[in-house]
Parts: structure tokens; sequence; C-alpha cells
């Protein structure tokens, strides 16, 4: 069981990692974010980190072969959802002023949009865990969620550290990141 844990755990950080790094931009073009919008974030992250392994352990069970076929696009959705989302703060970074800039707060249809495009990836956990029986594929789905919670709002509360010291240039800095990780995700899959 320890190890069954400690697998899960690891298996949760390397796939918040995005999630994490995504979480630092909002923190960082939102410095003054309210606590409750914070961890509300982190959870948006974490649910959808769990819910991806979920639906490929299903699929795996049940539809194999579509998901095969759609496994193919995932880089590519990554890559068009984090560039929307990063050009567009890239964009409203540049043409506005240091204030209206500070007050500039990321929306729930973004953050919604960044949760499916950082955990998109993690469908294909589903078929590294299809001999889990639904008890430990629920168990595995909960820790991968846990994990990815604490490191969300760490990387939320790092971002927000820096983006308060960065002033002006914080949200051009986190759309930057948002791109970069799209372009990372579509690397790490086509190649």
């Amino acid at each position: 069981m320890i190890s069954f844990l400690l697998n899960n755990t690891m298996l949760g950080v390397g796939l918040a990692m995005d999630a994490f790094s995504v979480s630092m931009a909002n923190g960082l073009s939102e410095p003054r974010m309210k606590k409750t919008k914070m961890y509300g974030m982190a959870g948006v992250f974490a649910v959808f980190q769990g819910v991806m392994p979920f639906l490929g352990w299903l699929c795996v069970h049940t539809i194999v072969q579509y998901f095969t076929a759609f496994e193919k696009c995932i880089p590519w959705i990554a890559l068009i959802l984090l560039a929307y989302i990063g050009g567009k703060m890239i964009f409203e970074g540049r043409h506005e002023d240091g204030d209206t800039q500070q007050a500039k707060t990321v929306g729930a249809t973004e953050i919604m949009i960044q949760g499916i495009a950082t955990s998109i990836d993690a469908l294909s956990v589903g078929f590294t865990i299809a001999e889990y029986n639904w008890g430990m594929m629920l168990l595995a789905v909960a820790v991968i969620a846990a994990v990815t919670f604490v490191i969300c709002a760490a990387g939320i509360r790092i971002g927000r550290k820096f983006g308060t010291k960065l002033s002006g240039k914080s949200q051009i800095f986190g759309g930057v990141i948002l791109l970069l990780i799209g372009i990372e995700i579509f690397i790490q899959g086509v190649f």
C-alpha cells in the first residue's frame, strides 16, 4: 500500500508540473488574488488532473480504439488553448497602462480552459493505471488530485509574491509562461 501511494504521489507530482507553472503565471498576473479564488483555482486544476486519468481508465475499459485516435490530438489541443490564453494576456499586458493592468484578474472561463489544457495529457495516464480495479483507480485519482491541489496552491502563492515585485510586466510575463508551456506540451507530444 505504501508503494502504491508513493507511486501515485510521484505520478501526481509529474502531472501537476504544467498546472504548477500555469498557477504561477496566474499568480503573477493577479498578485492581489484573494485566498478563496486562489484555493478555488487550485481546486479546478486538481479536479481536472483527477478526472482526466479517470476518463483514460474508463476509455481503456470501454472504448480504447477511439481514445487511441484522439491521443494524437492532445498536443495540438493543449498548444491552441494555452497559446490563446497566453497570447491574450500578452496583448492585454502590452496595451494597458500599469494601473489598469494591476486590476486585471483571471476569469472563470480562462481558469477552466487552463485546467483542461494542462490536464489533457493526463488522459493517457488511464492506460498506465488500466490494471487497477475500481477502488484502486479511485484512490489513485484522489491522490493525484490532492497532490495537484497542494502544488498549484503553492504555485499561485509564489506567483503572487513575484507578481507584486514585477508590477506592470507581470501579465506579459505570465502570458509568455503559458505560451512556453503550450509549446513544451506540443513538442513532447509530437516528437
